[in-house]
């Protein structure tokens, strides 16, 4: 009995550890972006990501869901990149993923991030139904519902016409990684390295990326 109880109490160590923030490091992949025009959370009409990335030097496109720890976990970091190099050229648009509009209107006020958001889908139900579900699935993503999944655009390389805008794009399935993240838009925005004393990585742990806290399941973001 004791064994059994020592093995059960490892067991969940390992679980409760992998429950951790999820950082990805950002990657290319060949995915076949495609266009978009979804409303806005804020009730600010319809964005089309073809017209909305036009004149932009670079753009940051998050999917994410308001519920999701980790993505709570990321949102000031997008918030603080978003408010930094606007100038320089940069722009951040959200896609609200698997919850209401309400629910996600309230999450940009709790949270005071600014920049556009729009939603591709209202409900968990329609987790398998979004193109969010289907670039994560072909970019190699494993966790369970992808939140956030960031995708970066380079406007220039755009196609002008037809559904897809991109066949390859970076990527990051997980929680970005801020040094990395950082130097790389400062480098796509042509912006000299900041000098900044080298640093690891912090990695918090966590809840689970799960709809209304979830934690009996015990699965992986």
């Amino acid at each position: 009995m004791k064994t059994l109880l020592i093995l059960t109490v490892l067991l969940l160590s390992v679980v409760f550890a992998s429950a951790q923030n999820e950082q990805a490091p950002i990657v290319e992949k060949e995915i076949g972006y495609k266009n978009w025009t979804y409303k806005s959370v804020r009730g600010e009409g319809e964005t089309s990501l073809r017209e909305f990335a036009n004149g932009k030097k670079f753009v940051l496109v998050v999917y994410f869901a308001a519920w999701c720890p980790n993505w709570k976990h990321e949102a000031p970091f997008v918030q603080k990149m978003y408010e930094k190099y606007k100038a320089n050229g940069f722009d951040v648009i959200g896609v609200a993923e698997y919850d209401t509009i309400e629910k996600t209107k309230a999450h940009l006020e709790a949270f005071k991030l600014t920049f556009p958001v729009v939603y591709e889908s209202e409900s968990t139900a329609a987790k398998q139904k979004t193109l969010h579900y289907e670039y994560r699935k072909a970019a190699g993503d494993a966790r369970n519902w992808g939140s956030p999944w960031n995708i970066f655009i380079e406007p220039a390389l755009l196609e002008k016409k037809g559904d897809v805008l991109l066949k390859k794009a970076f990527v990051s399935n997980g929680e970005l990684i801020e040094p990395e993240a950082e130097k790389f838009i400062r480098e796509k925005l042509g912006l000299i390295a900041e000098d900044k004393k080298a640093h690891t990585a912090e990695t918090k742990a966590i809840e689970v990326c799960e709809p209304e806290k979830k934690i009996a399941t015990l699965k992986k973001p």
